[in-house]
Formats: structure tokens, C-alpha cells, sequence
């Protein structure tokens, strides 16, 4: 096995020392090692990807498009994204030059940083939030500026907003919103956004718009950002939760073309361009499976709804989640544990798996995420185990 030569032990990238490994990834492989353990952890639809999507991808592969892609996408899809995009959010992206084909929203995210920021530039991040957005920023020289909004129902307020805008000055040129959010659930209704909007209106700042999980609302109507300002909103979409597609590694972005236009230089030194069994399997479920989640809705929402109840009799304050398929329970404060700590005793003892808050940045300290896209039957068992757990642990404080 070669050893990196001691010359170049020195030449890295300087920033990717700073943003560590996928702890969500390594607290799934340490929590596997305990034998039985219900894992409540990875963001991934436990359903299949619908038959008539899979047999879109079949048929592409039978018909040998082996070549190339065009470099945003094949036109197929580029049309049915824009036509999702008009019919379910009044949305209107010319498909010719203002969206791209990505691999997954995680390059979407990826190149939409890159394409806004040098080094130095400041990225304001409502926390707790995914955490790959402060990652990425980081590793491309840019300085996230978290804000804790635990405070505030999980929310961004304007007046929040444009306090940390007046405070940050002139080297902030963009916010990152994820709304419904992965880890809390939240969603902004449109009064809300409308507020934002107000801050940011003509000023130099870009609003990327993660909307991954909009098909997976309940009780609400998904409003996106790019509804209210869309000159100056970078939305980020793809097929991976609505159509249980995650493997599939498709996402999108909708912008003005000429963000668009520069972007997809990125995109090409990137990627080259998505694969194709993958693109014609994600224009299959946005022109033909619209009603593809509302079935999974259902049962998502079924699921919250159990959770959300259970976990706030047996002591774990938690909010109502809008949309995704999260919860944010609080730790209760008497056990004196940060979420790390409390997220391995209850691995360890009660072999249930979740993630701690601090992974998702200031203010989530003191919660842990639960992902309930798992059987009923499993988180049923899950609160059996973590109802037990918290009797005991409360037996033992009071000894």
C-alpha cells in the first residue's frame, strides 16, 4: 500500500480540514454495530420507486442511449420539470435556459454555492439545518454564519434576518433555506416568506432554495420561495423523496438564466451531466406520476402523527412537523446529556438509533432527530424501547 509521499502531506485544500466526515453516515455504521438495533437515522423513503418509473429507465437503457446527455439534461426532462414546476407551483422556468439536470440536490447545492461565492464571502444558514450546507460552503473558502432559531418555532424571522445582514455587512451574498426542513420539519407558509423577501429585495444576495421534500407536506400547501422573488431565488429540487428515488441521483436547478448560464459551466467541470436510465426514469415521474406521493403522504403522515403523540406523553417535547419525515424531539433537560451523549446511552441501552442535534449546527444541541421513513411497525417498537429507556434513566437520577 503506498504511503502519501512526506512532500505532499502539506498540499490539500486547506478548508476541507475544517469541515470533518458525514457524522450522519458515521453514527448509522457505529449504532449498526449493536445487534437488533432500530435505526431511526438515514434520511431515505423506506418505499420502492414506482414500477412505471423503473420501467422508463429499463427502456432507455434497452433503447441504447449510452451516449452523452446533453450537458443540462435531455430536453424531455428539462420540459417536464418545467411543466411540474408551472402546474403544481405556478412556477414559470424556461426549459431551455433556465434549469439544469444535476446529480442529486446535493450537487445542486454544490454548484450553486460555488458558482456565488470567493473566498471570504459570508453564507447566512437558519440552524439547526442539513448539515451539508455549512460543509460545503467551508470547504469552498466561504464563511457560514449560523443562526440559531430554536427560539422561534425553528423559523427565520425578518426581523432576525436583517439584523444579522446589518451586523455581517456587504460580504454576505447569499442565505440557504430548506423548507419543509430536514431536521425539524418545519415549512414557511407565504406571509412568512413574503417577509424575508422584504429584506433581501435588491439587495446582493441570492436565496438558495432547498425544496426537496415539497411533495411530502401535511395539513399545508407548499409556497416556494421562488413564488414571491424569483429574480433573485436559486431553487433546488429533484425526484429523490418524492418518488423514492435517492439512488437515482437526480435533482435540478431553476433559476434566472443568466445565474443559470454560469452554473452550468460548473455543472460541466462537475458532472458532465446526469446519467441517463436516471433522467428518463425522472421524466416518467414528473409527466406521468404526479400522483405518485400521494400514497406515501398518507402513510408519512400516519406515521408523524404516532410519533409526535408518543414521544410528547412519554416527556420528549416535540413540535407538529409540516412536511418531511422527521421529528425534533427535545432531551429532557434532567438527564444533563448533550445529544451526542444521549444519542449513544439510548444505542447502547435501548438499541435505538437516532441523530444527535448538534450535528445540524447551533441550537440543535439539545434535540435528536428521528426519521420516520421506516414501517409503523418498527417505530412502535422503537417508543416501546425508548419509553422503557426513559423510565429507567429517570429511576436511576432519582436514586
Amino acid at each position: 500500500m503506498p504511503e502519501l509521499a512526506k512532500s505532499l502531506q502539506n498540499v490539500e485544500n486547506k478548508y476541507l480540514k475544517t469541515i470533518g466526515n458525514n457524522k450522519i453516515r458515521l453514527f448509522n455504521e457505529e449504532f449498526s454495530k449493536y445487534p437488533g438495533t432500530i435505526k431511526l437515522v438515514v434520511g431515505e423513503p423506506d418505499f420502492n420507486t414506482p414500477e412505471h418509473v423503473k420501467q422508463a429507465a429499463i427502456k432507455s437503457i434497452e433503447e441504447n442511449y449510452s451516449h452523452y446527455s446533453p450537458q443540462k439534461g435531455f430536453d424531455g426532462l428539462l420540459k417536464a420539470i418545467s411543466n411540474y414546476l408551472d402546474s403544481r407551483y405556478n412556477l414559470k422556468y424556461d426549459p431551455e435556459s433556465e434549469i439544469i439536470v444535476t446529480v442529486g440536490a446535493t450537487e445542486a447545492i454544490y454548484v450553486s454555492v460555488a458558482s456565488i461565492i470567493n473566498t471570504g464571502d459570508k453564507v447566512i444558514i437558519p440552524t439547526p439545518a442539513f448539515s451539508f450546507y455549512a460543509s460545503t460552503v467551508k470547504a469552498l473558502g466561504g464563511i457560514p454564519v449560523e443562526v440559531d432559531v430554536s427560539d422561534n418555532g425553528f423559523k427565520l424571522s425578518s426581523e432576525k434576518l436583517q439584523e444579522v445582514i446589518d451586523e455581517e455587512g456587504d460580504s454576505v451574498k447569499a442565505i440557504i433555506l430548506n423548507f419543509p426542513s430536514n431536521p425539524t420539519g418545519v415549512a414557511y407558509n407565504k406571509s412568512e416568506i413574503e417577509e424575508l423577501a422584504k429584506v433581501v429585495k435588491d439587495k446582493s444576495i441570492f436565496v438558495i432554495c432547498d425544496e426537496i421534500y415539497s411533495e411530502l407536506v401535511y395539513d399545508v400547501k407548499h409556497v416556494s420561495f421562488a413564488n414571491v422573488l424569483p429574480e433573485q431565488t436559486i431553487l433546488i429540487n429533484g425526484v429523490s423523496k418524492s418518488h423514492s428515488m435517492t439512488g437515482y441521483r437526480i435533482g435540478y436547478i431553476a433559476a434566472p438564466k443568466e445565474f443559470v448560464a454560469e452554473a452550468d459551466k460548473l455543472h460541466a467541470f462537475t458532472t458532465t451531466a446526469a446519467s441517463n436510465p436516471a433522467q428518463f426514469g425522472a421524466q416518467e415521474a414528473l409527466k406521468n406520476g404526479l400522483d405518485d406521493p400521494i400514497e406515501t403522504r398518507k402513510v408519512y403522515k400516519e406515521r408523524r402523527d404516532y410519533l409526535v403523540k408518543e414521544l410528547n406523553e412519554i416527556g420528549y417535547k416535540t413540535l407538529n412537523p409540516q412536511g418531511a419525515f422527521y421529528v425534533f424531539p427535545k432531551i429532557p433537560e434532567e438527564f444533563g446529556l448533550d445529544s451526542e451523549s444521549f444519542a449513544r446511552k439510548l444505542a447502547k441501552d435501548a438499541r435505538v438509533g437516532v441523530i444527535p442535534g448538534s450535528i445540524f449546527g447551533k441550537g440543535g444541541d439539545k434535540y435528536f432527530r428521528i426519521s420516520y421513513a421506516v414501517p409503523l411497525d418498527d417505530l412502535k417498537e422503537a417508543v416501546s424501547r425508548i419509553k422503557k429507556f426513559t423510565e429507567d434513566f429517570q429511576s436511576e437520577l432519582t436514586k
